[in-house]
């Protein structure tokens, strides 16, 4: 996750102390030393839409073998030993779970800030109260699109207005609110749109997503950007970003599952902002890049614990026997091993990319729905040959990239 608001404009939320934080890369069990992973978890498969990009390959059903009230206790009682800082209630939808605010206020008393990704269709003006109430710390409600694209992805009609109406009760109550937008070839023309709902709707964040081949977004892997589109997607978000700032708009802009995007920036900024380019530069070396299996993991709906909710298809261990605290440590999982030491593991332009120690490889689901190979390189970077190994770099990054 890149925060574009903190590279450009040097603003400071929540995620940033956990992303920027020094001493972040010290450790190889969580976001900082002495705490675990921000954790992702999938508390239910069952969904109201179906979507054709979800990563979960929800429906509308209920799934048998699905971790129940008490073990979800236990589950929340084991994270606020292990100090995992955040919790992403997610699903398919997290708010058709009956016991969804009950498991939410647990994790309140456990210490641990309760997140929530959903459709928002389902969030009227008293549940958004009701997330208020128990200390929910965001709610990120995802769009697709304006109207027309939103709800040929959804598979609803009417799935955007009732989005927009769960961002609007949420607004109306003063619970933080994000809109969450994964771009790819049917609505990168519409980015401008978003932005202006964005403004229209005051919506206090927005994550724009890139697409990660799995689940049925893998059937959209020829749907993605081009590397040129990608550039240009960023060149509008960045553009948007400072347009909000000049005009006094606090937004927190981000931009999620690809690392080249900071890099990107980084370049940008040495062109006409040299001094803030080298700060942007420290931040990406206080975060070190990708860090599933690091400082991010997911649990799915039937307890199975993973380095990220694309890579379900390697499974570590499972809550319902073991303590997620013990799995997340326990190095005898070669993929889990490997993530949290990948350097030597990379290959093809990963492996001999300079900015290896601020990107760390970027998403390997990716590398491996393309090419079968977990190590081999992302295919979505969009940075060029001559980026990742040619040109003279500045003293202070031939500086760090000796030093480690």
């Amino acid at each position: 996750m890149i925060s574009i608001t903190k590279f450009l404009i040097g603003t400071d939320n929540f995620g940033d102390s956990l992303r920027y934080r020094h001493g972040a890369r010290a450790t190889a069990d969580g976001t900082n030393v002495g705490h675990g992973p921000v954790v992702a978890w999938n508390m239910t498969r069952s969904c109201n839409l179906k979507c054709v990009h979800c990563y979960m390959d929800s429906d509308c059903k209920k799934y048998e073998g699905e971790l129940n009230h008490e073990e979800g206790i236990n589950f929340i009682d084991d994270l606020g030993k292990f100090k995992v800082p955040v919790l992403l209630f997610s699903g398919g939808e997290p708010l058709i779970r009956e016991d969804f605010f009950k498991l939410a206020e647990h994790a309140v008393k456990r210490n641990i800030r309760p997140t929530v990704s959903t459709n928002g269709t389902l969030i009227t003006r008293k549940v958004a109260e009701k997330l208020k109430n128990i200390g929910v710390g965001y709610v990120g409600i995802s769009l697709d699109g304006l109207r027309e694209t939103n709800d040929r992805f959804r598979g609803e009609k009417g799935a955007f207005d009732a989005a927009v109406r769960g961002i609007e009760n949420c607004v109306a109550v003063g619970q933080r609110v994000g809109l969450r937008f994964t771009i790819n070839q049917h609505n990168f023309k519409e980015l401008g749109d978003i932005f202006r709902l964005i403004e229209e709707l005051k919506i206090d964040r927005a994550c724009f997503y890139h697409l990660v081949y799995c689940g049925r977004g893998n059937q959209m892997l020829q749907e993605d950007l081009s590397h040129e589109e990608s550039r240009r997607a960023l060149d509008l978000i960045m553009e948007k970003t400072l347009d909000f700032h000049a005009r006094g708009l606090n937004k927190e802009i981000l931009t999620v599952d690809n690392h080249a995007d900071g890099i990107y920036l980084y370049m940008k900024l040495r062109e006409r902002d040299p001094k803030r380019a080298e700060e942007v530069y420290e931040l990406m070396k206080i975060n070190g890049g990708n860090r599933s299996g690091i400082a991010f993991a997911n649990v799915d709906s039937l307890g199975n614990v993973h380095p990220d909710q694309f890579t379900q298809n390697h499974t570590l261990g499972n809550v319902k026997e073991k303590a997620f605290s013990e799995i997340w440590r326990d190095t005898t999982h070669p993929i889990l091993a490997g993530l949290k030491d990948r350097k030597p593991l990379l290959k093809g332009r990963c492996s001999r990319c300079k900015w290896l120690n601020v990107c760390n490889g970027n998403f390997r689901a990716r590398a491996e729905a393309v090419t079968g190979d977990f190590w081999e390189a992302d295919p979505a970077c969009y940075l060029t040959e001559e980026e990742i190994t040619g040109g003279v770099e500045d003293d202070y990054i031939l500086e760090y990239n000796q030093s480690v």
